[in-house]
């Protein structure tokens, strides 16, 4: 008789052998891993808002002030217009007007506000062209590293002055979400762990629910059984001339509660029946 024979003749014999420790659980849990979303995106800078879209008819920054356009023919003005130019130009305009929701004074580049309205305007744009362009690597470090500093600038002023960091955020539209203090990998088996956790919590709440509900369910008979076993006990004591240990006040408290029981109930069923009928 050969080996195989031999095994096929005592497997009948070893189910005790059977892994059962990895199989399958019954609980209907289940787990999807979260959708990784890269940190220059919108959702992890915390940018409130986009590049805005520019009409188009715009001057250019530098020739805003110029008496000579404002006398020249249209096909002229329109080259000096945003539309006709390079894409920088319209960035440009973006940066000044973030510049002035949050400076000090006309002149002012050099703040902390100022460079903070300078790198929102700079990252807005510069996410813009990551979505057209998601493979340049080379804009996206330059994305990253940005928004790392600009964090750093955040986090100095809501260290040392947070008003003025709640008047940034509330100005630039910005979200502040802090590094994590303890940082871990999101994986399967604690995850599932925290949702089995989860799920016993659960079914716990569910069953003392239902158990609390069979309780008041029962409570008005318990009462009623109450109420007469105490008026009898103490009758019966009153009668065979022994120590009543029954007052009538714990008496009248429990047919007082009886009664506020029944009356909310009737009150509840017939709100029940005319809810039913409208």
């Amino acid at each position: 008789m050969n080996a195989f024979a031999k095994l096929k003749t005592i497997t009948p014999t070893v189910n005790q052998i059977v892994r059962t420790y990895a199989l399958k659980s019954d609980l209907k849990i289940k787990w999807v891993r979260p959708e990784k979303i890269p940190c220059y995106k919108p959702e992890k800078s915390g940018d409130l808002q986009a590049l805005p879209k520019f009409a188009g008819t715009e001057l250019m920054k530098d020739y805003r002030d110029s008496k000579e356009l404002e006398t020249a023919n249209e096909h002229v003005r329109n080259l000096f217009t945003i539309q006709h130019n390079r894409r920088r130009e319209m960035v440009e305009n973006f940066k000044e007007d973030m510049v002035r929701r949050v400076y000090r004074h006309e002149l002012d580049y050099g703040s902390i506000e100022a460079k903070l309205g300078l790198m929102t305007a700079r990252i807005r744009s510069l996410q813009e062209y990551m979505e057209k362009f998601p493979r340049q690597s080379v804009v996206k470090v330059q994305l990253k590293e940005l928004i790392d500093k600009r964090k750093r600038f955040l986090r100095y002023l809501r260290r040392w002055d947070y008003r003025r960091f709640e008047y940034m955020l509330e100005k630039l539209d910005l979200v502040y979400k802090p590094y994590p203090t303890h940082f871990h990998w999101i994986t399967r088996k604690d995850s599932l762990r925290k949702l089995t956790t989860q799920h016993c919590e659960q079914i716990k709440e569910t069953r003392l629910e239902e158990y609390r509900r069979q309780l008041e369910s029962q409570q008005l008979e318990f009462l009623e059984n109450k109420l007469k076993t105490l008026e009898f006990i103490r009758k019966e004591q009153t009668e065979c001339q022994v120590p009543v240990t029954v007052s009538s006040e714990e008496i009248k408290t429990v047919r007082k509660q009886y009664e506020e029981l029944k009356q909310k109930r009737a009150a509840a069923a017939e709100s029940l029946k005319e809810s039913e009928d409208s």
